[in-house]
């Protein structure tokens, strides 16, 4: 009976049911059996809603029964039964999936009302307003989600009405006023479906179940799962809950409250609330909310019982909570709670605080937060010594500041973020189906809606900037501009700066500067370096960023890429003529201008990382790769031809352009580049290997613990790294001996070429570490041209399911990971102390660094602002 069972009554079910009745039933249960004043339901499981999908989006057998049955003990427990033209049972069906997906699925209130019921409604309560402001919203909901007619249509009908009355609010409308709007809904419904809107309750409740099963796969839903990495196959369950009331009049209301401030993790109740509302008016922005300190003015009893409950859900849960209440005629009720959704900054105080409370334990608040979030930390603010041209001042949603350019609609916020521009989605408020405008945008800016709004909650969520309830600004879509209190007018196209954490919009952009951690930020990264085994490095290629890293916890360099010192306006000539010599006398001239550039690079590096290794990677990509474009050079030498040009200025084009020609390369990413590119010139190394073990020698002398380590690149051969090991070798100790200093010489190769990990065995044996380039390995063995894959088909193989996830940020463990595994075993087999690390931009990635760890690697290494990131999630890797 088990496997066929579909619902639970929320009495019947528990907190840890979270897989069979999702996030929202489970809590609803837990709060029930703990007592809590929850209104009565049942929740239809998930199980139902796979089923209803497995039989080709049909009702599973049973279902419907179980649904009569669950349907008639609730009217039971309530005294009022669903169509009851006296006593009615309204009730609210809610999706609930195992992860929290705020907003992306539907929703539908006073379910139960027809043209009967309103009127017993009405009897009642005492209040034909009220009766007939519920009766049109279940139109308006259920013929939205349901029925499929669009929600603007609904507006327009009621915008009609204020007009008429020459009122500009909701609240000013009278019963008669939603007594018509209601007809003239039942007429929308009429013409756009050609069907009449049911009256049957049962009918609507059926409808409304396969409505919220349904909307498992709409658009937003999809793509929220796709951003949040959560599978698509678990399905939603659906909660049948009593309505309560919160527009019944002054002494009702709704509300949404967290136990602590979702931004910042302050320890107070942080919240909005309307007088003589329902729940959606609060979440979709309709009209701006008060803070939920006001009600302790406004319903100072209820105030008092609502921070109670708040109290002990939290002591409960052991987490911050995010709940849901209603005040109807003075008594509250809870509708919901669940773990709130914060900032990177809130939940490293959360977890921080609870730990200080005594109600977690350090290793728990570690793994409470998400290594990713972490990143929202490191977002920049805006430099408060810039002079500044304040536009406008709405609620400070979602911390963090961008600049970009004004966009009014999502699509066009996806169309040019998707190209590349830096834009800010603005909208009166959003709706989820703005979400890929959001996940385009560098930030939001709404004019309605309060803090609890669905653009504060998603922003939040994906660590964007967000400002909402602006109401100091008049957005006309169809003009594509907003107008301020001042007058000043701002046009889709013109750049524009939000500060998420103070709320203010300024014209133009402006200048970020980089963030300050927390001391509990501090407190939690010691709390998982205690905890994790791997060490964590930074890829880094001047002092600036190596001194980043450091402060961000690096415990050296795994990766400086000298190429990248190569690139300064005043070294591109010098390069140039190093490659376009003639002759070895030529070359070594212009590779003498550049050793003291070089060897002042690696001096300002090696003493940023005093006393931690400095892994430097010798010259990598094809020579062509430092000369001008060879298309624009045959437009250069022509016109120079055609003008009659200084003969001296048109010879030095001419030999460029047959040099150009002369390196080209049909696959440049496969010919002469790396340790080839040693081979042939060996100069080049040795002047790289000369530049950085004399600055290494000179800090020596100077009393700084420098220590160098040099990389191999693109090594597939045993002979070449045997080769190159020598030339190091020999180099670095004519180097040191003319310092009279002692340094060890170590030297490394790069795994990512297929054939080195094939054969790790032979290579080991001239390495004193591997470090497996991960960026050209998942290359050459998917096939793969990154930069022509990620820009034509790869997304298509993620959203498709031909892959997983996208190999060039989350390792494949399947392809590429079986080489690592292979290349690990066998390194170590004849070097059994092989330092082995990754340098690619999978050692930032949460889920390959636990590949690693369980692989048994020594380090990862990746970009600075990622080391945070990496910290944490190798701790979170070790598993007890």
């Amino acid at each position: 009976m088990t496997e066929n069972r579909y619902i639970y009554a929320f009495d019947e079910g528990r907190g840890d049911m979270r897989d069979l009745l999702g996030g929202k039933g489970a809590g609803l249960a837990e709060m029930t059996r703990a007592g809590f004043p929850v209104p009565e339901g049942f929740t239809i499981t998930t199980r139902a809603c796979r089923a209803y999908f497995s039989a080709g989006a049909s009702w599973p057998e049973g279902l419907l029964d179980q649904l009569s049955e669950a349907l008639g003990r609730l009217e039971e427990k309530t005294g009022l039964r669903l169509g009851d033209p006296s006593r009615p049972l309204l009730v609210s069906v809610r999706s609930g999936a195992v992860f929290s997906m705020p907003g992306m699925m539907d929703t539908i209130l006073n379910l139960g009302l027809n043209d009967v019921t309103v009127e017993g409604l009405a009897r009642l309560t005492g209040q034909d307003r009220f009766a007939w402001d519920c009766y049109r919203r279940l139109i308006q909901m259920y013929g939205d989600v349901v029925l499929g007619v669009p929600h603007h249509a609904f507006e327009r009908v009621i915008e009609e009405q204020k007009r008429k009355r020459g009122v500009r609010l909701d609240t000013e409308l009278t019963a008669d006023d939603w007594r018509a709007v209601t007809e003239a809904f039942k007429d929308l419904v009429l013409a756009k479906t050609k069907r009449p809107f049911p009256q049957d309750p049962r009918e609507q409740l059926e409808g409304a179940v396969r409505a919220v099963f349904e909307s498992w796969n709409n658009q937003r839903a999809v793509v929220y799962r796709r951003i949040h990495n959560i599978p698509e196959d678990l399905g939603t369950a659906v909660n049948v809950q009593r309505m309560v009331f919160g527009n019944l009049g002054e002494d009702s209301g709704t509300g949404v409250v967290f136990t602590r401030n979702p931004s910042t993790g302050e320890k107070v109740l942080y919240g909005e609330f309307l007088v003589n509302a329902q729940g959606e008016d609060v979440v979709a922005g309709i009209r701006t909310p008060s803070p939920i300190s006001a009600l302790r003015e406004v319903m100072p009893e209820v105030y008092d019982q609502l921070a109670g409950v708040a109290r002990k859900l939290e002591e409960h849960y052991r987490d911050m909570q995010d709940i849901e209440f209603t005040v109807e005629r003075g008594k509250l009720f809870i509708l919901q709670t669940r773990a709130a959704k914060r900032t990177a900054q809130a939940a490293v105080k959360v977890a921080a605080d609870l730990v200080k409370e005594g109600k977690i334990d350090r290793k728990e608040a570690v793994r409470r937060i998400s290594p990713d979030s972490l990143q929202q930390l490191l977002h920049r603010r805006i430099d408060s010594s810039a002079e500044l041209d304040l536009l406008a001042k709405g609620l400070p949603a979602s911390p963090g500041a961008a600049s970009g350019k004004v966009v009014f609609d999502a699509d066009e916020a996806d169309r040019l973020g998707s190209g590349g521009e830096a834009v800010i989605l603005v909208r009166p408020e959003t709706t989820p189906e703005d979400i890929h405008g959001i996940v385009a945008a560098q930030g939001v800016l709404t004019s309605r809606g309060g803090m609890t709004s669905h653009a504060a909650v998603v922003a939040r969520g994906m660590g964007k900037p967000c400002v909402c309830g602006c109401e100091s600004i008049r957005i006309d879509l169809q003009k594509k501009e907003f107008v301020t209190e001042g007058g000043r007018v701002v046009r889709e196209g013109d750049v524009i700066s939000i500060d998420g954490a103070t709320g203010r919009v300024y014209a133009g952009a402006v200048p970020l500067v980089d963030p300050e951690l927390s001391p509990e930020f501090r407190e939690l990264l010691q709390w998982a370096d205690e905890m994790r085994r791997l060490r964590v490095l930074a890829n880094a290629d001047n002092p600036e960023d190596a001194a980043k890293a450091r402060s961000f916890g690096a415990e050296g360099i795994g990766l400086c890429r000298t190429e990248h010192m190569f690139l300064g306006p005043e070294r591109v000539p010098v390069v140039r003529r190093m490659i376009l010599a003639e002759d070895g006398e030529e070359r070594r001239k212009a590779l003498e201008e550049l050793l003291p550039l070089q060897r002042e690079d690696f001096r300002g590096i090696l003493k940023a990382m005093e006393g931690l290794p400095v892994t430097v990677r010798l010259l990598d990509p094809p020579l062509h790769e430092f000369l001008p474009n060879p298309e624009e050079l045959v437009v250069e030498v022509t016109l120079l031809r055609e003008r009659g040009a200084d003969p001296q200025q048109l010879r030095e084009k001419e030999t460029m352009l047959r040099k150009v020609r002369a390196l080209y390369e049909a696959n440049p990413m496969l010919g002469h580049r790396g340790c080839r590119l040693g081979i042939t010139f060996p100069e080049i190394y040795r002047m790289q290997v000369r530049a950085l073990y004399e600055a290494a020698a000179q800090l020596v002398r100077e009393g700084v613990d420098a220590r160098p380590e040099v990389m191999i690149p693109l090594v597939g051969h045993r002979k070449e790294l045997e080769i190159l090991r020598r030339l190091v070798e020999e180099e670095a100790r004519k180097v040191l001996e003319a310092f009279g200093v002692e340094l060890p010489v170590r030297v490394g190769t790069m795994i990512e070429v297929p054939r080195a990990a094939l054969t790790a065995e032979e290579i080991a044996r001239e390495a004193d570490f591997f470090s497996f380039g991960t960026n050209d390995l998942t290359q050459m063995t998917f096939g793969f041209s990154r930069d022509d894959a990620e820009g034509k088909f790869l997304h298509h193989y993620v959203q498709g399911g031909v892959l997983e996830a996208d190999p060039f940020v989350t390792l494949d463990e399947g392809g590429v990971g079986r080489l690592i595994r292979w290349a690990v075993e066998e390194g170590r087999r004849v070097r059994p102390s092989l330092k082995i690390g990754i340098c690619g931009e999978h050692g930032g990635d949460p889920r390959s660094i636990a590949f690693c760890h369980e692989q048994g690697l020594d380090y990862v290494s990746c970009s600075p602002y990622r080391v945070p990131v990496a910290r944490l999630a190798a701790a979170q890797a070790v598993r007890e």
